[in-house]
């Protein structure tokens, strides 16, 4: 559905108004980013990519989830029209041209971080559907995709699956600095102002970003070749697994929490083994698809097979993982989490790599800005989550007031992220 609302309806703005997206910013090529300074055409693409591809992103995640199905068809059928009536000359996949895996993988990362955005805001409001909401124990959802999804990201354009030296261990523990500072002043600010947080899923002090900081030092440490990455990652998880089933997972799962650091952290600390598992067979997927000897950056339709294929298998280990050793549970992240994180999210990139095919595919302005701009816009969108959350008792919010604060929400870190964008600024450093 995301792809459809990022291609539909983008495709229908930008075939309206692409003289105004080419005064806005142009690719000088695969690292660099030229922006133009007129900044009145800048805003009305902003504007726009907001009003046609994320605030409809926002209403099916709210009051429009019931016709989400119809939504997917009728966008589909819009999306067929307008690649049909589109110029042949366009942007698109034509016979025997490559495919760009670097946007396609760039629009995969946007609409994890725009589905990110507006889900952790809108999970506090009445709107929001419970069986997109994060699972107590075992299970899935839309929102236990999330930090999975974010480290496999982060691994498929890693240095290391791209075969580029990312120095020694020391150079790994500076680069991980800011996570860690990061991860503090989450737990100082929302103890200080008595935010909600909640335990069970990470512990009493653990977050995201100590998570994130976590696989980074340990990838330090065990720096390995992407070929064998592979076969280190199923290791992990095996082995994880195994101490899950033989008693760990009650542990993790149960109210008991002893007055040491690990005890009050068990879900954060000991799902760093999972998690760091994933990040390895996510180094190794994405060597063998896309950075290989054998493969290119630049690919042909069997990128796109061979993206399917796996993402298939993993679908069909997931099955048998779920059913037959431990139910998918995202607050342990246990091996059947780890491959269902894989299996869709090798199936979403599989998607936006079959975009290729329809005319005019580029990334919009937006897409641009955030692209430029993930960690910035993770940030931004925490603050602005952490703002309402104190200003507003959001469970009490009529349903009109609530998708109002969330337009207004989705909006402002729109156009906070494309000024940002304008103004040349970047925030990366993993």
């Amino acid at each position: 559905l995301l792809v459809l609302l990022r291609y539909s309806i983008g495709l229908h703005c930008r075939i309206d108004n692409d003289d105004g997206n080419k005064a806005i910013s142009s690719k000088k090529n695969d690292e660099e980013i030229v922006v133009s300074r007129n900044w009145k055409a800048y805003t009305y693409a902003i504007s726009l990519d907001f009003i046609f591809i994320v605030f409809p992103m926002l209403l099916f995640f709210t009051v429009l989830s019931e016709w989400v199905y119809l939504g997917t068809v009728l966008l589909s059928v819009l999306l067929l029209i307008l690649s049909v009536t589109a110029k042949r000359s366009s942007s698109g996949l034509q016979r025997g041209q490559a495919l760009s895996f670097r946007t396609s993988v760039s629009s995969y990362r946007v609409a994890l971080m725009l589905i990110t955005c507006l889900c952790i805001l809108a999970v506090d409001f009445t709107i929001f559907p419970r069986r997109y909401a994060k699972t107590e124990t075992y299970g899935t959802s839309l929102m236990d995709l999330g930090v999975g999804s974010f480290v496999l990201a982060n691994a498929i354009v890693s240095r290391q699956a791209r075969g580029v030296s990312s120095g020694n261990w020391i150079t790994g523990i500076k680069a991980t600095a800011p996570l860690l500072l990061l991860g503090f002043i989450r737990l100082v600010t929302t103890s200080g102002v008595d935010y909600q947080v909640h335990v069970t899923e990470y512990g009493v002090h653990w977050n995201f970003f100590f998570t994130l900081a976590a696989i980074s030092i340990l990838t330090s440490f065990v720096n390995i070749p992407a070929q064998y990455c592979g076969i280190l990652g199923v290791a992990v998880l095996a082995g994880y697994q195994t101490w899950l089933v033989s008693g760990l997972n009650t542990y993790l799962l149960s109210d008991e929490r002893g007055v040491d650091i690990i005890s009050k952290n068990k879900e954060g600390v000991f799902s760093i083994l999972g998690y760091w598992g994933m990040y390895l067979l996510g180094v190794h997927l994405g060597y063998r698809l896309f950075y290989s000897k054998h493969s290119n950056i630049r690919r042909t339709t069997s990128s796109i097979a061979r993206v399917f294929l796996v993402s298939l298998l993993l679908w069909i280990v997931t099955i048998v993982l779920d059913n037959y050793v431990e139910r998918i549970s995202r607050r342990t992240c246990n091996m059947p989490y780890v491959t269902w994180v894989l299996a869709q999210d090798l199936q979403a990139l599989g998607i936006f790599m079959l975009s290729s095919y329809i005319p005019m595919n580029k990334l919009s302005s937006l897409e641009e800005a955030i692209d430029q701009n993930l960690l910035a816009t993770f940030l931004l969108a925490n603050l602005g989550t952490g703002m309402v959350n104190l200003t507003i008792d959001t469970i009490f919010a009529s349903p009109f007031s609530s998708l109002l604060i969330l337009t207004a929400y989705a909006f402002t870190l729109s156009a906070i992220i494309g000024t940002i964008h304008f103004s040349g600024f970047r925030l990366k450093f993993w």
